[in-house]
């Protein structure tokens, strides 16, 4: 069975979420991320796995279910943490963000039978997912992070080294207030989009 790796930053008011301010204060982005990250912890706790890990810049809260190992990140770029996070797997591995709380653990149930890879795109350019049969750090270092040709690079890695590549759906990241929208009402049920709606009304005072 797979490894289920979450990467994510301890929620804490100016750490995280600070492209949702404004037109939410510090305080409340730290909370719509705790719940993004919390439903994200729940789908993969859902999903069949061998091993669940939440790789974790910070300090673990109330908010993380039982049943995973937790990780410090190290340090580097994205790309070397991320590369480093799969380092740490031995056999087939699914590594996910806290920015998509409208995922299931449909989504993460994969099979590796007749691929190398699965590759989850994300709108904005990005991934929200990427699994490895052979976890190999080598293909995530050096892939630029955080811009709009990321997914298209690190998808060009995955190809260059021989893979076969599968493709997860496509899914929108939380980012600013217009994507907290749009993922909410994608997930109208979620410990998100309730989040979303208390803070909305507080922001419009």
């Amino acid at each position: 069975m797979t490894t289920l790796l979450v990467i994510a930053k301890e929620p804490r008011p100016g750490r995280v979420k600070t492209r949702l301010t404004p037109p939410f204060t510090p305080e409340d982005a730290a909370a719509l991320a705790e719940a993004a990250l919390c439903d994200t912890l729940h789908a993969v706790a859902a999903a069949p796995a061998e091993r669940r890990v939440l790789v974790l810049d910070g300090e673990p809260g109330p908010w993380l279910p039982a049943g995973f190992d937790v990780v410090p990140q190290s340090g580097g770029g994205l790309d070397e943490r991320l590369a480093d996070a799969f380092a740490g797997c031995e056999g087939p591995a699914l590594l996910v963000g806290m920015d998509t709380p409208q995922l299931s653990p449909a989504q993460l149930t994969v099979d590796f039978t007749d691929c190398d890879a699965w590759f989850g795109p994300a709108l904005d350019g990005g991934f929200w997912a990427l699994g490895l049969a052979a976890p190999d750090p080598a293909l995530l270092r050096g892939v630029p992070m955080s811009t709009a040709r990321t997914g298209a690079v690190q998808r060009e890695r995955l190809h260059a080294a021989g893979l076969r590549v599968r493709d997860l759906p496509t899914l929108r990241d939380v980012d600013t207030a217009a994507d907290a929208a749009a993922v909410a009402a994608l997930a109208p049920d979620s410990r998100f989009a309730a989040c979303l709606a208390r803070c909305t009304t507080r922001a419009r005072g």
